[in-house]
């Protein structure tokens, strides 16, 4: 007969919106054990298994904090209390949770403020007693703003009331394998029971296996980045968020963003991040929603598995009007599943682009056409160890759909050539670093010659401001008494006076350094390394601060209107860097908004 063995989850943390899906070994009538679900649609020699989750409700409610996600509230923020948008932002967990959060949740108190013309002078008093016990030092001032939680406080998100037994009740959630939290599970603990059952009379046959999670906690949401005019004109309804952005006619918006795939998210590596916020389940779900959020018109990820890709990335995409393009990694070094193997996805939406062509650029094959041309045989094969990394990029053409684009001097259609790509990680191999690079430009410079179109080259380039690839990127040479060139084994940067381009590419966020100053500039540049004129970084763990994710652009035929506002050191958790409850990758989205330039043909 069909028995249960063990039942349980991966996290015991459930999370709104995150689904759960319980491990569940049974032993099956030839006594193998196994894992497969045996629903009652195909029963097993008439048995099958039966699945409830049930929200466990006590007499006293738990609040979350809203903040930190896994602790219970003891605080509540007077302002956010009066106004029902608000109210799931108002809890914390101590004084110092408040004030360490301040600088993020004061933005709420002033968009609710501006947004709530009728009782504005309740806005601004409500509003300068907040500032005044965020800024103050003393408990007393402190405790102005806060109004104490002590003893049960009103549910926030009330749940329909079943049958009690005592001080409990249990209210039947879901009846499939798997459960997804919704806002009403907040604060209360979930119940797994699996029991095995005859198909014929629907009867359980022996005592159910369960499991009780912990409480439910609301997906931590981070403060909204905004879309900052690199005029240094203050932005109006500032937020990129389901309210929508403000988007100058004509123009178009490009994302770049390393989404850290499943496979490199291990917990060795960010033992920091929290296991239930480190979860696939979790940052999917996280990932989807901030991509969304952005609304670009073109979207260029890195590090998208390729099961991801189709399972996920594509379909769910696919539903706000983007279509998709997939380049996975070459795997003659990687082994495994090759479902796991990591690639480059670009998006685009329909309604703003069409597809006009694809170019696939596979660094393993130009290491070995490069291997065959100038390296002697007896080191070939060391020759193509050091090459062969399985490194990719991805080239779109695409036509522009939207008006206001201004056509060459022969009335063409306006054409925009996107690549996205992710080099060699490996610091030591700075050679096949700039190699790739360089591999890349000059496929890019062939298309340029034949089409004569606007360029954008977005990824992860696992190379710092000032390295060579840097340089050959932003200057079209590279200096030849840089220090990168000193690595150089094979000979495959000789002669130095062949590392060059003639694009002219200038990296997007310099934009900020670049530009005139204006009202609120000068605070995105305190974000800028000066003597590059990049980010001061796009990549923040534990052991790494730095840039390494950038936007390129062709400056003859494209001009920067817009940049997403950068994320600073303090503006991370202080006890974690990234990936983090808030931000699920260990990079941080880049995005920009460009205008094509009216241009004769060259």
């Amino acid at each position: 007969m069909l028995s249960v063995i063990r039942v349980h989850l991966p996290s015991e943390i459930p999370i709104v919106g995150c689904e759960l899906t319980p491990y569940v070994l049974v032993r099956r009538p030839d006594k193998s054990a196994a894992t497969e679900d045996v629903p009652e649609s195909s029963p097993l020699e008439g048995y099958f298994l039966r699945y409830r989750w049930f929200r466990v409700q006590s007499d006293k409610k738990v609040t979350i904090c809203s903040v930190h996600p896994t602790e219970q509230a003891t605080l509540q923020c007077v302002f956010c209390s009066k106004r029902p948008a608000l109210v799931s932002k108002s809890y914390h967990c101590s004084p110092k949770c408040f004030t360490d959060a301040w600088q993020h949740h004061k933005t709420l108190h002033e968009r609710a403020a501006a947004e709530n013309g009728n009782s504005e002078e309740d806005n601004n008093n409500d509003l300068s007693r907040a500032n005044s016990a965020a800024s103050g030092v003393l408990a007393s001032t402190l405790s102005a703003s806060m109004s104490s939680l002590n003893g049960p406080p009103t549910p926030f998100y009330p749940s329909s009331i079943a049958q009690k037994n005592g001080g409990e009740t249990l209210v039947e959630v879901g009846g499939c394998k798997t459960y997804t939290p919704t806002a009403d599970d907040i604060g209360y603990v979930l119940k797994f029971e699996c029991v095995v059952a005859v198909a014929e009379s629907k009867q359980s046959v022996g005592h159910p296996s369960t499991i009780m999670t912990s409480r439910v906690i609301p997906a931590p949401s981070p403060r909204p980045r905004r879309l900052i005019p690199v005029n240094g004109a203050d932005v109006v309804g500032g937020h990129l968020d389901q309210d929508g952005r403000i988007q100058s006619a004509g123009s178009f918006t490009v994302l770049s963003y390393n989404i850290l795939s499943d496979t490199s998210a291990s917990s060795e590596l960010y033992s920091y991040c929290p296991t239930w916020a480190l979860s696939w389940p979790y940052r999917r779900q996280n990932l989807l929603r901030e991509i969304v959020a952005y609304r670009a018109d073109v979207v260029c990820l890195q590090e998208v598995q390729s099961d991801h890709f189709h399972e996920i990335f594509a379909p769910e995409l696919d539903k706000h009007g983007y279509q998709a393009l997939y380049k996975r990694k070459t795997n003659e070094v990687l082994s495994g599943s090759t479902s796991a193997i990591d690639g480059c996805a670009t998006f685009f939406r329909r309604d703003r682009f069409a597809h006009v062509k694809k170019y696939d650029v596979e660094f393993n094959k130009a290491a070995q056409s490069l291997t065959e041309a100038i390296i002697p045989p007896a080191q070939k094969r060391s020759a193509l160890n050091r090459l062969v990394k399985d490194n990719i990029a991805l080239i779109v053409v695409l036509e522009a759909k939207f008006g206001n684009q201004p056509t060459d001097a022969s009335g063409k259609r306006q054409l925009i050539c996107v690549a996205n790509t992710h080099v060699n990680v490996q610091q030591e191999l700075k050679d096949v670093k700039l190699w790739q690079v360089h591999t890349l430009l000059k496929g890019l410079e062939k298309i340029a010659a034949s089409a004569d179109i606007p360029m954008l080259v977005c990824g992860d380039f696992n190379t710092l401001p000032g390295s060579a690839p840097h340089s050959l990127l932003v200057y079209g040479k590279v200096d030849p008494q840089h220090p990168d060139l000193l690595v150089d084994p094979l000979g495959i940067l000789r002669p130095q006076t062949k590392l060059t381009h003639q694009l002219p590419l200038v990296s997007a966020y310099s934009s900020f350094v670049r530009s005139v100053m204006g009202i609120g500039l000068e605070q995105h540049r305190r974000k800028m390394d000066l003597n590059t004129n990049e980010p001061l970084f796009t990549n923040c763990t534990r052991d790494f601060i730095g840039t390494h994710d950038y936007i390129f652009y062709t400056a003859d035929t494209l001009m920067v209107e817009s940049l997403l506002e950068l994320l600073d050191e303090d503006g991370l958790r202080k006890d974690t860097a990234l990936p983090s409850p808030e931000w699920s990758s260990s990079h941080i989205a880049l995005l920009a908004e460009f205008r094509c330039m009216p241009r004769t043909r060259r």
